[in-house]
């Protein structure tokens, strides 16, 4: 039997599948590894939660890791693992130098998720009520985002919009950028148009651009939606509601905040209609993802379907205006002609867009062979070695200094 390679996870949290897409795309990043005989340790500063994975019922050891502290460099140099994955660029931030200082032939890979300069650049314009315009971009959260691309060996990409950016805009070579979107296929058993009612929405409280839709459904959508369909409820789920989410809940304009979903696939297919006009937010909306696994046809903004179906039709309508928004989710709840079609479209787009079977094997050549090329590799990227070795020099004293300062 071959011998395992070992993969160090340096998880910005403890991943939750059943309440993030974030969760969910982690857990098909350590199934991939696995499939290649990668022996696994997850680790984290974060603190377990209530609904974070077991990922030692998994085959993956979980390890406990304390920032700005030398016990990380004793671990991780025992450890050496032939590759470190970083759970978002603030992650790769806090630890990067650490394992290049302590494991420097490691290939370092950076999971983005999505870009946060592009996200937290849409919720400013949204916050000001201005249009996004490109000059938004160029942020400190910007610097740092691009900075740690750079850093690494490889990122992960899971939008291809976010490809084109990242290249375009701050000029980063596609040879260290890698799309990988999240993997997705149909339900095998769904409802039919006439055993399903209502309207949803689910998403991570915790995941500001959530928290956003649903006050704007509240108070903008929803209010004309019920005015004209008065029999239709829209049950709105995700984890960790804070009060100003329970205040939202209304049951007599049939408005209702119902909490966490045991089973986010179960809710979603129970449903007619998704409703999610996303005002701001980056990468894939797995929300959006996960309304086609479960045949239930969408509405949703530019931002919300950015990226998503490629040159294929949408699984319902995509609409920026409120009215536009309203009219279409109630022709898309009435028609059962129209409803079949756009879960169809759907269908149609995870077969030829989010199937793994399309990636897994891509994927497995192109990790096998920046292993075995890594030095030209860095060679390539002298931007991402400057920047490593600055990095290094300012990040290591600061915190060799907050080191110090904890012991007293």
């Amino acid at each position: 039997m071959l011998k395992s390679k070992s993969l160090l996870v340096l998880g910005f949290v403890w991943p939750e599948p059943k309440s993030s897409a974030a969760g969910n795309r982690m857990m098909q990043l350590i199934e991939l590894f696995q499939r290649q005989n990668y022996a696994i340790t997850f680790a984290s500063t974060a603190q377990n939660l209530e609904f974070s994975e077991d990922v030692s019922s998994i085959g993956v050891t979980p390890k406990t890791i304390k920032l700005n502290s030398a016990t990380f460099d004793v671990f991780v140099k025992e450890l050496n693992p032939e590759i470190v994955l970083f759970d978002r660029f603030m992650v790769e931030e806090q630890f990067g130098w650490r394992v290049s200082e302590n494991c420097p032939n490691a290939l370092k890979i950076l999971d983005t998720e999505d870009l946060h300069c592009l996200r937290q650049a849409r919720q400013l314009a949204v916050k000001e009520k201005r249009e996004f315009t490109l000059d938004d971009l160029f942020s400190d959260v910007a610097k740092r985002e691009i900075a740690s691309i750079l850093r690494c060996d490889i990122s992960l990409i899971v939008s291809e919009f976010e490809m084109e950016l990242l290249q375009k805009q701050f000029r980063v070579s596609k040879d260290i950028l890698y799309y990988l979107p999240i993997f997705a296929k149909k339900l095998e058993i769904l409802p039919t148009f006439q055993e399903r009612k209502d309207f949803v929405f689910i998403g991570n409280f915790l995941h500001e651009p959530n928290w956003d839709c649903v006050k704007y459904l509240s108070e903008v959508i929803w209010p004309l939606i019920n005015s004209k369909l008065p029999e239709a409820k829209l049950l709105v789920y995700g984890a960790y509601p804070s009060q100003k989410v329970l205040e939202l809940h209304k049951p007599k304009q049939n408005f209702h905040i119902m909490g966490r979903a045991e089973n986010a696939l179960d809710v979603v297919k129970k449903a007619k209609v998704v409703l999610a006009p996303i005002r701001f937010g980056a990468g894939i909306k797995g929300k959006l993802i996960e309304a086609m696994q479960c045949g239930t046809p969408s509405i949703t903004s530019s931002i919300g379907a950015e990226a998503i179906a490629g040159n294929l039709d949408w699984n319902g309508f995509v609409k920026d205006t409120p009215n536009d928004f309203v009219e279409a989710a109630i022709l898309l709840y009435q028609d059962e002609n129209l409803w079949k079609q756009s879960q169809e479209n759907g269908f149609k787009i995870l077969k030829e867009r989010y199937n793994k079977a399309l990636f897994e094997k891509d994927f497995n050549l192109e990790i096998n062979s920046l292993l075995k090329n890594l030095k030209n590799l860095r060679n390539s990227n002298f931007i991402g070695s400057i920047l490593q070795h600055h990095l290094v020099s300012s990040t290591k004293y600061m915190s060799k200094w907050i080191e110090e300062k904890n012991k007293k």
